[in-house]
């Protein structure tokens, strides 16, 4: 049967019978004995001692003594018993990252027939083309017309989009040069 102990500084480490344990420090080998020493424990200290249990995600509180002992026994049942936890002193060893960074993509281009495509052509004249006229081109509404600028043209594809009123009072959208 595991044993652990739980020492002045929260800290449970494996017990092994042939080592001396300090006069602090409270031994217990299962849950019912957990729950006796807890019992007694204020519940900060409950958290401090989770809190330093090696490969558990910190809490800052529990729902109550019930959820914090099972907790803590779950994870001490991994714990070797003649392992001790590493003082927080060590530095931990540095983790891998999961993601790798990608290589930088080439300017987003639109393919050919697309809406995207269309919409880039319009703009691209020399007067640049109105809202009606894409609308006209795309089938969209006109707040499609002006998301699909704002969002796909100047920040997705990084495009200079240009927005003026003409003399006739429609909105018109061209490339910046």
């Amino acid at each position: 049967m595991k044993a652990f102990t739980i020492t002045e500084q929260n800290r449970i480490s494996g017990w092994n019978p042939k080592e001396a344990v300090s006069e602090v420090a409270q031994i217990f080998g299962t849950e019912e004995e957990l729950a006796a020493i807890a019992a007694d424990l204020p519940a900060l200290r409950l958290i401090a001692i989770w809190n330093n249990l090696p490969g558990v995600q910190p809490v800052k509180k529990f729902t109550d003594r019930k959820t914090a002992i099972s907790r803590i026994w779950k994870a001490v049942q991994n714990m070797a018993p003649a392992t001790a936890v590493p003082e927080p002193d060590a530095a931990p060893p540095e983790a891998k990252s999961a993601r790798r960074a990608t290589p930088a993509k080439e300017a987003p281009t639109a393919r050919d027939g697309s809406k995207k495509a269309k919409v880039l052509r319009l703009i691209q004249r020399e007067n640049g083309a109105t809202l009606h006229e894409i609308m006209k081109a795309t089938d969209w509404q006109p707040h499609t017309v002006r998301g699909f600028i704002s969002g796909t043209l100047t920040k997705k594809m990084a495009l200079k989009i240009e927005s003026m009123k003409r003399p006739s009072g429609d909105r018109a959208y061209m490339l910046a040069k």
